[in-house]
């Protein structure tokens, strides 16, 4: 009998590691059926170690990845090859930024944005389908971390918030080309979330909010647990919070030139 698993990128740390920790203490609140494994996917293989390590209630493999490259999706296709897993649930957490002008980065900076945030959450899905399938569980779903910057360009931020808009329009395009196979796909856009994200996208020089986001930062726990329970109802995007889906509307009806002054001074 095929293994019903559960992968998560970027599980080793913020709101992937969130997700990892509900999943593996679910007690029925988004599953009936607990997962046979999770496949923990992150950079640092410590990290996961440590992470599988403090989980008894499931069994989590540590599967140490970088994604922004051909070896990373590799290592995890040919597990799934290998291994022939039924996959319940894919979750792509795994991402980044760098704040400042695009001028000021390096083509590396940029290309590993682009290549981690669009790229790789593509082929993720690309190589996971083909082993999902709705069984006694449920039906199958995909989670994409989206985000709230995705609504609107950033100057300043350009680079993530328009990959952040890929990830909005390629989950919506995904809900209608997987829906005949019995699989759901959500996107999540959160605002600010209290993870170690500040301070990798400022280079350190950050470790919180401090601009108006600071108002608006969640926990990545309570975004996880809406997400979870948000995706197992079907729903398609999930704007959280209240704040965000503010934002969200007014993104629909305020011009983008009003909204890039404000954000411009």
């Amino acid at each position: 009998m095929h293994q019903r698993i559960a992968i998560i990128t970027g599980s080793s740390s913020g709101i992937g590691k969130a997700f990892l920790e509900l999943l593996a203490g679910d007690k029925g609140e988004f599953y009936k059926t607990p997962f046979d494994e999770i496949w923990a996917v992150g950079r640092r293989k410590d990290a996961l170690d440590a992470i599988a390590s403090s989980v008894s209630s499931v069994k989590v493999v540590p599967i140490a990845a970088d994604l922004s490259g051909d070896s990373g999706i590799r290592t995890i296709e040919d597990r799934l090859k290998s291994e022939e897993p039924v996959v319940g649930l894919l979750i792509n957490s795994a991402g980044m930024g760098i704040k400042g002008a695009v001028m000021d980065k390096t083509a590396e900076t940029l290309d590993s944005t682009v290549s981690i945030n669009c790229s790789a959450l593509s082929r993720m899905i690309r190589i996971t389908v083909p082993y999902m399938k709705k069984t006694e569980a449920g039906r199958p779903a995909i989670i994409n971390i989206g985000s709230s910057a995705g609504f609107l360009p950033q100057p300043g931020f350009a680079c993530y918030a328009a990959s952040k808009s890929y990830v909005i329009s390629f989950s919506r395009a995904m809900s209608c080309e997987l829906k005949p196979k019995g699989i759901d796909v959500m996107v999540v856009c959160p605002g600010p979330v209290a993870t170690d994200f500040q301070r990798r996208a400022t280079e350190g020089k950050e470790a919180d909010f401090t601009d108006w986001r600071k108002n608006f930062v969640i926990d990545p726990v309570k975004l996880s647990r809406a997400s979870l329970k948000a995706s197992r109802k079907g729903r398609k995007i999930l704007v959280y919070p209240f704040s965000q889906k503010l934002l969200h509307l007014a993104s629909k009806i305020v011009p983008t030139s009003w909204i890039l002054a404000f954000m411009g001074n």
